[in-house]
């Protein structure tokens, strides 16, 4: 493996790695009603390259942001 290939390949990967990361954590974040349609969300969250799409065209804005209220 070349220098360049190996950039190449870190180039893409690494972008769907983070997201797929933060999708993962911010179905963690949010209540979406049932805790089996959260489940579903962290499935389809967690699929490499393509669940962080899906889940960010259809499930981003189904689920309220949770936090600590004071």
């Amino acid at each position: 493996m070349t220098l360049k290939t190996i950039g190449i390949f870190l180039g893409l990967c690494v972008p769907f790695f983070i997201a797929t990361i933060w999708a993962i954590v911010d179905v963690a974040q949010k209540d979406f009603g049932t805790a089996g349609k959260k489940a579903l969300w962290w499935i389809i969250a967690s699929i490499p390259f393509i669940g962080f799409i899906v889940y960010l065209i259809f499930g981003f804005r189904k689920g309220r942001k949770t936090g600590l209220q004071i």
